[in-house]
């Protein structure tokens, strides 16, 4: 048995053209660079190997929906949307491990941008700033061990 709020699922798996909205997709390969069909407008701020993949809490976006926010998965960019996982033990350093083989290294918490405004409501990007509201935060993870990832699969939070 694992520590409480270290034991999540997959709800979502999001990829886009380039922006936002990220789509939802049922099952996408995890390669050193992200989710395969995922682009990015920004790469001076988004992807790359330590920001591979944008990670978000479905609890967390939950929350800020019933404050009255139009946020939504994939609204704010992320590609992998997780329910379960006490997403204020999220952090640099922790570990993602999915069922089927997956595993990420959270690398940084993400910096809003006004790309995400709409999901947001009156401009309050700062809603989801690490500084702001410690615990509900965007992550970055860099790849460890590339493969399939599919909605439904459970992930474990754990230490280096």
């Amino acid at each position: 048995m694992q520590n409480p709020g270290t034991e999540g699922v997959v709800t979502h798996l999001n990829i886009s053209d380039g922006g936002v909205p990220k789509i939802p997709t049922d099952q996408v390969r995890i390669g050193a660079l992200g989710l395969a069909g995922d682009k990015h407008n920004d790469t001076k701020h988004h992807g790359g190997p330590e920001r591979a993949v944008c990670l978000y809490s479905l609890d967390v976006i939950e929350r800020i929906s019933a404050e009255g926010r139009p946020i939504k998965p994939g609204s704010t960019g992320e590609n992998v949307t997780i329910r379960g996982l006490d997403w204020a033990l999220v952090t640099p350093g922790r570990r993602l491990e999915f069922a089927g083989g997956v595993i990420l290294e959270v690398t940084s918490f993400t910096a809003p941008c006004s790309t995400i405004i709409s999901s947001l409501v009156g401009g309050a990007i700062c809603r989801i700033h690490q500084d702001d509201h410690p615990g509900e935060s965007r992550v970055c993870a860099r790849v460890l061990v590339e493969g399939e990832a599919s909605v439904g699969e459970s992930v474990i939070l754990t230490s280096v």
